[in-house]
């Protein structure tokens, strides 16, 4: 059985199916980790996304039932060059295409990732379909692809949050209480949060000040998440932040905390998706490689102080690669951002450690 990948520019790849068969759409994006493929695939941040692998050989070490960062997997649909025909790791409990087809996940095998990699690079992250043995002319299917829902504008954080409040208790003594408001949050951040002493009371997106507040937090967090910043209201983070309560945001709370401080967002070309990706830490020169999961960045000064409605900020980190704005930080210290994953299930680890800046903020306070 044939499949193909149908971009909406009209370039058309060949393969076979791969996971479930059937047909699906999204954002056409890429990501260069070697590994965590499992981790990727259950990130909500790849809600209404088809993902491309850059790594050649997917599915060596198979799926286990540990690993998971949610309940599901959030990826529209998965295209892998050469899918590993043997599963050999002693945590697996299934392979790969078991996994993407027990979960009706759409994906194909094709050995053009290289091409289609290049060519998203050149022409932009765009809408994509795959479909497996198509029946219709290949023009009529680029008029579907076309029809789908763009990224910019959607509104996607409230989908995948959780539906109600639920609590992960410290490990060990407990030392701060975390209000983490959930806009798409991988399960291992609050882990992370708990090796620290924190109880973490993860709640919906769509939480209100005073419901953050009814914990009675030490600090607040806000999670990663899909979709276009621009369409979330970041009224209740403006709160926090007038109430001066410690604050710490990662990928899509990143954005919003730059929009709280009356920053704006904008679309990157292709983004960053990998776990390979050099940050630099502007206060002390200090590169980090580090997981990235995202389509949009902080519009933001990057050489100097500018002030905002809670005192002066600064950029606290940069990309290395486009220079991009990959963090911020309020000048007394209160609250700060990243636009990437200190918790990084599949590693690299370089910046795990801002976990206990976050701490130490909560402890001054």
């Amino acid at each position: 059985m044939n499949a193909v990948l149908v971009l909406e520019d009209g370039r058309v790849f060949h393969g076979t199916p791969y996971g479930a068969e059937g047909e699906t759409f999204g954002e056409m994006v890429f990501n260069t980790g070697m590994t965590g493929y499992q981790e990727t695939l259950t990130d909500p941040s790849y809600h209404r996304q088809i993902v491309a692998m850059t790594a050649p050989h997917v599915g060596n070490t198979g799926v286990n039932d540990e690993d998971p960062e949610s309940s599901k997997v959030w990826v529209a649909g998965y295209v892998v060059r050469e899918p590993s025909r043997v599963v050999s790791n002693w945590r697996a409990d299934r392979s790969l295409d078991a996994y993407l087809k027990e979960q009706g996940v759409v994906g194909i095998a094709l050995r053009g990732t290289r091409a289609l990699t290049r060519h998203l690079r050149e022409r932009g992250a765009m809408r994509a379909g795959v479909f497996s043995a198509p029946t219709v002319p290949v023009e009529e299917l680029v008029e579907r692809v076309r029809q789908a829902p763009q990224m910019t504008g959607a509104s996607l954080a409230e989908q995948v949050s959780t539906g109600e409040a639920y609590v992960i208790p410290a490990q060990g003594e407990k030392r701060f209480t975390v209000a983490a408001v959930d806009l798409g949050i991988k399960g291992m951040t609050p882990h992370r949060m708990a090796e620290r002493g924190c109880e973490v009371h993860v709640l919906p997106a769509s939480a209100t000040f005073e419901q953050i507040m009814a914990v009675e937090p030490d600090g607040v967090f806000f999670s990663n998440g899909p979709g276009d910043p621009a369409t979330a209201d970041v009224g209740a983070l403006k709160r926090v932040l007038e109430a001066r309560v410690p604050f710490f945001g990662i990928c899509f709370g990143n954005q919003l905390f730059g929009r709280a401080l009356g920053l704006g967002t904008y679309k990157l070309a292709y983004g960053h998706r990998g776990v390979n990706q050099p940050v630099q830490d502007v206060r002390t020169g200090k590169v980090e490689i580090s997981a990235h999961n995202h389509g949009f960045a902080v519009e933001a000064p990057l050489d100097g102080a500018f002030d905002t409605p809670y005192g002066p900020a600064e950029v606290s980190h940069i990309n290395l690669n486009d220079r991009c704005v990959e963090g911020l930080r309020l000048l007394d210290g209160r609250a700060f951002s990243v636009q990437y994953h200190p918790e990084a299930a599949a590693g690299p680890h370089d910046a795990a450690y801002l976990f206990d800046e976050f701490c130490e903020v909560m402890q001054r306070a």
